[in-house]
């Protein structure tokens, strides 16, 4: 029986010795048939040791940051797959990941994108990800399922959830043909949430699949916020409610967000005198109100 292509796709930016890691960890991926697209976002480093040491990987070097969406969708563009892998570079893989995440897809009919169990790299014993709550659409705030829980073997069910988690996401290429690609407008954070709400909203379900997982670098005890995270975390909070909640019920939101959410995070920068946070997160706020244009979602394009 032929195996479909699968195509796997990650970002680096500025990131090679996360990069070589993660495609090291895919040399003992069990899976026979899968092309690696690794999306150079512009780096000040120099990617070709991708090339080197990993001759047969298909290297795209974007000539700008595109972020975390618009990196992901040049990847996209140049797969040849009949599935995408979306996965972060700063993760390894256990040897099944791709045949348990294909298995699920195939079996559940109307799954739109499936993601696996996600552990913390540094401490494998203990869950990331294990699936997610629907965010609220007046706080536009939802909850991860097992979030930093020892890993006992308590979510060992697939499960239809509501949202995936950005660094893992398989996807058909017959779903994103139907809906498009991500909203490039996000550039850093909330694009994947609003993805799934796209995917949903076309019909399709998120699924959980804990048969496999992956091990994720991000630290489990965040430190400060940079400026850009601030930021970016602000506008995009804002532009996702405006985006998937719709009138009347977007009165409450916008009333809850201006009356609620705008003061007290306001409040906490000033009282702590980080006032460049106060400053980029009022301004993050304030672009995300006013951006004109917030509906426009890539298509992409059969390849011939």
């Amino acid at each position: 029986m032929n195996k479909p292509l699968i195509s796997v796709i990650t970002i680096n930016f500025n990131g090679l010795v996360h990069t070589l890691d993660f495609l090291a960890s895919f040399q003992k991926v069990s899976y026979p048939n899968v092309e690696i697209i690794v999306v150079d976002n512009a780096s000040t480093e120099d990617p070709e040791e991708i090339h080197t040491k990993f001759p047969n990987t298909i290297l795209v070097k974007n000539p700008v940051n595109e972020g975390f969406a618009g990196g992901n969708n040049r990847g996209m563009e140049n797969a040849k797959g009949d599935y995408f892998f979306l996965i972060n570079n700063d993760t390894e893989v256990a040897p099944d990941i791709l045949d348990v995440l294909l298995q699920r897809i195939q079996q559940e009919e109307n799954a739109g994108l499936v993601c696996p169990k996600i552990l913390y790299h540094d401490a494998p014993d203990t869950i990331q990800y294990a699936g997610f709550s629907a965010i609220n659409p007046i706080t536009g705030r939802g909850k991860g399922k097992g979030y930093q829980e020892k890993d006992t073997g308590q979510y060992q069910k697939a499960e239809i959830t509501q949202l995936a988690h950005g660094a893992a996401m398989f996807i058909p290429k017959r779903v994103v043909l139907d809906i498009g690609m991500m909203a490039e407008l996000y550039f850093l954070y909330y694009e994947e949430m609003d993805y799934c709400e796209r995917i949903k909203n076309a019909g399709y379900e998120i699924w959980y699949e804990p048969g496999s997982f992956i091990l994720h670098k991000e630290s489990m005890s965040v430190g400060k916020n940079s400026l850009l995270k601030t930021y970016y975390m602000s506008r995009n909070r804002w532009l996702f409610l405006r985006r998937n909640v719709n009138w009347p019920l977007f009165f409450f939101t916008a009333a809850y967000y201006l009356l609620v959410a705008l003061p007290k995070n306001l409040l906490v920068f000033a009282l702590q005198a980080e006032w460049s946070h106060f400053k980029k997160y009022f301004k993050g706020f304030s672009d995300g109100l006013f951006m004109k244009h917030i509906r426009e979602d890539p298509a992409l394009k059969h390849q011939s």
